[in-house]
């Protein structure tokens, strides 16, 4: 199992590397660097050359691609994805057992090293009507998610995104060790967006999540970086 506390994730969903970077700026002077999602549209549009320079300036990395392909295919780009040195890297669980199982062979150096690897479960943007009459999983969501994260499990991977309301279930299914990584992150007094199964940074932590990805709720706000300690203070007890 690949250890590491527990934290807060900011999601930094941005179009550029320039936009990155600017928002980062505002955090030059905590004393602990922020944990950073990349996901799609920012090492789309920037490539790996952001994720060379984040780790330049010191900041760990979630490395949110979702991979989901043949297994040969997910294991050789993870080998790829391995040498940036990121901290933790997904799949989707839906690419099956085998898949997760190539993928852990590729993201494992030959000192025996690798990033955290997570499989998603079900998106926090997907609802259980949505999951049955567009995917046609007839079973429920919840079964779904515990199914996934055992298959995710049993491939040897460290935990699974789920949403925070699933993260008690995922660890009666896999164990406490077993990590649960919750985007779905909205305060008690904020807009939902377009996200569905969802709640706030306090009642994550008490539900079982051990890492909390937070995106607008941080980079949207008026003040990024007295969110970011509001997080820290309700998910992790933390006082700045």
């Amino acid at each position: 199992m690949n250890k590491m506390p527990n934290d807060v994730i900011i999601a930094c969903d941005f179009g550029s590397a320039d936009a990155c970077l600017e928002f980062l700026d505002k955090f030059k002077d905590e004393k602990r660097k922020p944990f950073l999602k990349i996901g799609m549209e920012l090492y789309y549009a920037a490539g790996p050359e952001i994720v060379r320079e984040l780790k330049r300036r010191g900041f760990r990395i979630f490395l949110d691609l979702k991979l989901h392909d043949i297994p040969n295919t997910v294991k050789k780009a993870m080998k790829v994805l391995s040498g940036l040195d990121v901290d933790m890297v997904n799949v989707h669980a839906a690419g099956t057992i085998e898949m997760m199982r190539a993928a852990l062979e590729g993201l494992t150096r030959e000192d025996g090293t690798r990033p955290m690897l997570i499989a998603v479960t079900q998106l926090t943007s997907t609802s259980e009507q949505s999951m049955r009459e567009q995917l046609l999983i007839d079973a429920t969501i919840n079964d779904t998610i515990a199914k996934y994260a055992r298959n995710a499990k049993e491939a040897g991977l460290d935990g699974v995104v789920c949403s925070p309301l699933e993260a008690s279930l995922v660890k009666e299914a896999c164990g406490k060790e077993f990590k649960a990584i919750t985007p779905g992150i909205r305060f008690a007094d904020a807009a939902k967006d377009d996200q569905v199964r969802i709640t706030d940074p306090a009642r994550a932590r008490e539900i079982g999540s051990d890492f909390i990805v937070v995106g607008r709720p941080i980079t949207a706000a008026p003040d990024p970086v007295a969110a970011y300690h509001r997080c820290l203070h309700d998910f992790l007890g933390e006082e700045i």
